[in-house]
């Protein structure tokens, strides 16, 4: 059997034209607990503004490498659009960071380890020009559409977790939360269609898939423990994992059986991202959300 199956056909339907928005939020009267009485669905999701800056500006870096590689016009302009809004994800998660700060949770020590993977352990190395340099290229490019898969997962979970409007959310979180995971299904394909492009090897994709589930999986429950245990307003502060089962459970949190499923999805040889979210929910709300219309009052 081949080690690089034909690439999925993705559905035509849902291709639309990325562009980077100009988002604006306001964070002076957002709470630490933005998810009132529930400081562990609040901090885990919180993980999202320490990992995201590094992590999406280490995105924007190796698809720049990348761009020689693309002989696709379309899958061209996808990556420039996808580059752009990465840019402002990184941005808008950025500005969160001073406000947590002002509220007592200093979140640099865990800000600087998630810096030095990605510009240490992932970042550029000196390797000679030709085959070594393109390996170590197409090593992130795969690993980043894994991640992207998980991205896309929780980005449809934001959309749809209407428990956390139910239990009075901060509209203004919950704004950027949508705004981003809505992006995050516009332009979930892009990062699987230029792997598929420039390699599609599926020992890699398997291979770098293990690599990103697992920092993820250790970089998230070492962010939340880590908010939990320095949280001014908690005295003995834990997160543990069956405090996520019962978040799930209560639609605070994606669900574990659904977050486990999606891994068998990511890993199937007709796997492609369009299968799964709808760009027309996601395109829906960024022409409605506040915060990417210039509206961020309350």
């Amino acid at each position: 059997m081949s080690n690089t199956p034909p690439a999925p056909a993705p559905m035509a339907s849902e291709h639309v034209e990325l562009q980077a928005r100009n988002v604006s939020f306001r964070w002076e009267d957002t709470p630490l607990h933005w998810l009132p009485d529930d400081p562990f669905a609040s901090h885990t999701i919180n993980v999202l503004h320490l990992l995201l800056p590094a992590g999406e500006r280490w995105f924007v870096h190796v698809y720049k490498q990348a761009l020689p590689l693309i002989e696709d016009e379309r899958l061209r302009a996808d990556v420039v659009g996808f580059i752009g809004q990465e840019a402002m994800h990184a941005a808008a998660h950025d500005e969160v960071l001073p406000h947590l700060k002002r509220l007592g949770l200093d979140p640099t020590p865990y800000t600087a380890q998630v810096d030095w993977l990605f510009e240490k352990l992932l970042g550029d190395r000196t390797l000679p020009p030709g085959r070594a340099r393109r390996w170590w290229l197409l090593e992130r490019i795969a690993m980043i559409a894994a991640i992207e898969h998980y991205t896309a997962f929780l980005g449809n979970w934001i959309l749809n977790a209407g428990e956390l409007d139910r239990r009075g959310a901060d509209p203004m979180m919950l704004d950027l939360l949508r705004w981003h995971g809505a992006e995050e299904v516009e332009h979930r394909s892009v990062a699987f269609d230029l792997f598929m492009h420039v390699d599609g090897s599926y020992r890699r994709r398997a291979r770098t898939w293990a690599s990103a589930f697992a920092a993820l999986v250790f970089l998230w429950q070492r962010g939340a423990r880590f908010f939990m245990e320095n949280d001014p307003t908690l005295r003995d502060g834990k997160a543990t994992f069956g405090q996520f089962v019962r978040a799930g459970r209560q639609g605070t949190l994606p669900s574990t059986p659904a977050m486990l499923r999606s891994i068998p999805t990511y890993l199937s040889r007709s796997y492609h991202p369009s299968q799964e979210g709808s760009t027309a929910q996601a395109v829906a709300y960024l022409a409605g959300s506040p915060g990417a219309n210039g509206g961020a009052g309350r």
